[in-house]
């Protein structure tokens, strides 16, 4: 075979995969709670003649609707973060910072350090919604004032989410909460690309989420300079 073919096969299968966890990502959360916002519609549908659990039934009905707006626009960010065989992972991460940004109370930071590295895609559309779901919930639920992202290229990878906002309750940081995927998912992802996800988190001293992506797994070629090119496109969308 030659170094053509290879490279045709290499990029079959990365299209491959991308359509399997495209597939795997549609079913996980947003057609769930697609169903799951149906069944809540079905149950008002058959009490119409109950105004109190119609009228709950429509207020739960607009949160699962909320949700999956949510779900909706993450999916959205992955695919316009894994449109690119660049690495986008910096940039990708600073635009899930700009709805945190809109609040005039929260200051936002973020950094990357280290030399950019070239990334297999799979593996870094996986982080990113790592990163991207504990921005999402920094940004709605922490009520902080301050919320730091750093991102770390060195001999592993490493995203960083800390926030000063009141904390998680420690049953949820252990089992997530019932109805949602959020930590659930994030553990579920790390688990997938074979890295480690802590998250730390106590009552009025916010949350911080740590993400370590050994670089065997998530670096796909030798460090580059690409690191310029990143830091200038994060400086144009700061």
């Amino acid at each position: 075979m030659t170094r053509q073919e290879e490279e045709r096969v290499r990029k079959e299968n990365v299209r491959v995969e991308e359509r399997t966890r495209i597939a795997r990502e549609l079913h996980d959360t947003f057609l769930q709670t697609i169903q799951g916002g149906k069944l809540v519609a079905d149950d008002a549908l058959e009490h119409l003649n109950d105004p109190i659990r119609t009228q709950r039934s429509l207020q739960q009905l607009s949160d699962w609707l909320e949700r999956a707006t949510k779900e909706g626009r993450a999916a959205l960010h992955a695919l316009r973060a894994s449109a690119t065989e660049e690495n986008e992972l910096a940039a990708a991460l600073l635009r899930a910072l700009e709805d945190c940004r809109r609040e005039p109370s929260m200051e936002v930071q973020f950094a990357v350090t280290g030399d950019a590295r070239d990334m297999h895609p799979i593996v870094r559309d996986e982080v990113y919604r790592i990163g991207y779901e504990a921005i999402r919930n920094a940004c709605a639920h922490s009520k902080s004032t301050q919320l730091e992202v750093g991102l770390n290229y060195s001999r592993d990878l490493s995203v960083r989410v800390r926030d000063n906002g009141v904390g998680i309750d420690p049953a949820v940081v252990g089992k997530g909460k019932q109805g949602h995927l959020g930590l659930q998912g994030m553990r579920e992802r790390a688990e997938r690309i074979g890295s480690n996800l802590t998250v730390v988190s106590s009552p009025n001293s916010g949350t911080e989420v740590t993400l370590v992506v050994p670089g065997r797994i998530v670096f796909r070629k030798p460090s580059q300079p690409l690191v310029e090119k990143i830091r200038n496109r994060v400086d144009r969308l700061s």
